[in-house]
């Protein structure tokens, strides 16, 4: 029995291909759900353009056939626009008859559950307070599901295995070990003595040829002066130094150590070995509590207090890098020499990125599409670095199990040039691994 999706603006507004997401199902919008839309179709945001898109969708299904009577989608469902008439708002509890968009919405879904008996009604928002109403009117009502990974059961990019003594010491003599276990290409694995527990060794499984490799040698110095203080910082720097894996994505709490990794790497790779031609960082602009409102100056002006924590990684980098006694030069002296470019995600739509290393910082603040967005402005010889902390959102319209970085990590996982690795233990100091935990 066909199932019958009522699907709320915000659905929309968040995934614009929603409409096909829902088998040979029905998907039905309330014209308040075209009506809202409509308001948002001036926006210059990624909401104001997922609008339009929803439009131009919504306007191709209705050259083939009328809207109100329903029209067959490629994936063997139907698409249908349901009318509101004032007589439904009667259906609902007299706290919900006052006339807005949301109980307009809620009434269409509650007229199609009493007159639609060849399948059940479902109503899809991710509105926390419009399910509860939904709820408890007696309407079965569901988030959008269809991009949520939860984070406990999130790709962690690393894992154990237990092998006889004579394999470890053989992957030290041979440098490499050939494995028939169920493993994803470059992720981290710690082989594991089943007799002795403390006889380990740790390599990064190759999918080309079926094996385990060491991971890649880190100089004594360090990477301008930053060592990998733990397993997974040291899966983290190879990662973040193998070219032939062009996106990394860095998933961890506060302090483990994710950003200042990536800006070492990157320097290193540009600056150093040449292998790029400028570290590019950017982050979304998401603040933390009551915003400050419009900041003054130009655009370099209004970017400082956002990139702050970007130039405080940087100049720790540059004061511990130090050879001969000298500070080295500051993160303002590689931004003129070229080497470095800090910009807003705002304006990366359109662009070709050629050979450039580039961080997105905060990456938990990204919808899908817009991680979808910068991952394909990648040009040739560009390695992408996502970071983030998904317990740590200010974008209200996404949650830990439904942001771009999340989707992108279990997306990603598997393929020859992606990687992925959890940093689980704090770094930074013992007051923020102590916060982190228990606060």
């Amino acid at each position: 029995m066909k199932k019958h999706y009522v699907l709320d603006t915000n659905v929309l507004l968040h995934d614009p291909q929603a409409i096909l997401k829902f088998s040979d199902n029905h998907v039905i919008l309330p014209l308040t759900v075209i009506e809202e839309i409509d308001r948002f179709k001036k926006d210059q945001s990624e909401t104001g353009r997922n609008a339009r898109h929803i439009s131009r969708m919504i306007d191709e299904f209705r050259l083939q056939a009328k809207l109100v009577e329903g029209v067959p989608l490629e994936n063997g469902g139907v698409l249908r626009v349901a009318i509101y008439k004032e007589e439904l708002m009667q259906k609902l509890p007299p706290e919900l008859r006052v006339d807005r968009g949301d109980n307009r919405i809620i009434a269409v879904a509650k007229d199609l559950q009493e007159n639609s008996p060849n399948g059940p009604v479902i109503f899809v928002t991710k509105d926390i307070n419009l399910r509860i109403k939904a709820d408890t009117i007696g309407l079965r009502t569901e988030d959008y599901q269809n991009d949520k990974i939860p984070v406990e059961d999130l790709y962690t990019g690393t894992t154990e295995q237990l092998v006889p003594a004579e394999q470890v010491d053989l992957f030290y003599e041979q440098g490499a070990l050939a494995v028939t276990g169920e493993f994803y290409s470059n992720q981290g694995i710690t082989l594991v003595d089943e007799t002795n527990p403390s006889h380990t060794a740790i390599g990064r499984y190759d999918s080309v040829g079926k094996k385990i490799v060491p991971l890649l040698k880190i100089p004594k110095e360090g990477i301008w002066g930053i060592h990998a203080r733990n397993r997974e910082q040291q899966f983290a720097f190879d990662l973040l130094l193998n070219d032939d894996v062009q996106l990394v994505s860095l998933v961890g709490k506060a302090g483990t150590g994710k950003t200042l990794l990536a800006i070492a790497a990157g320097l290193l790779k540009t600056a150093d070995e040449g292998a790029y031609n400028r570290l590019l960082v950017s982050r979304p602009v998401f603040p933390m509590g009551r915003d400050l409102g419009f900041l003054p100056g130009d655009i370099e002006e209004k970017l400082s207090p956002w990139m702050q924590p970007i130039f405080d990684n940087v100049e720790l980098l540059l004061s511990s890098y130090d050879e001969a006694g000298k500070r080295k030069r500051g993160y303002r002296e590689l931004i003129d020499l070229g080497l470095m470019e800090i910009e807003p995600l705002t304006y990366i739509r359109g662009r070709s990125i050629p050979k450039q290393y580039m961080i997105v910082d905060e990456a938990q603040n990204l919808t899908p599409h817009e991680i979808k967005t910068i991952i394909t402005r990648a040009g040739e010889g560009t390695k992408i670095i996502l970071t983030g902390d998904p317990f740590q959102i200010d974008n209200p319209y996404v949650d830990s199990a439904s942001n771009g970085l999340t989707y992108a990590v279990e997306r990603l996982k598997g393929h020859d040039i992606a990687g992925h690795t959890t940093l689980s233990k704090g770094e930074r100091s013992a007051l923020a691994e102590l916060a982190a935990n228990l606060l």
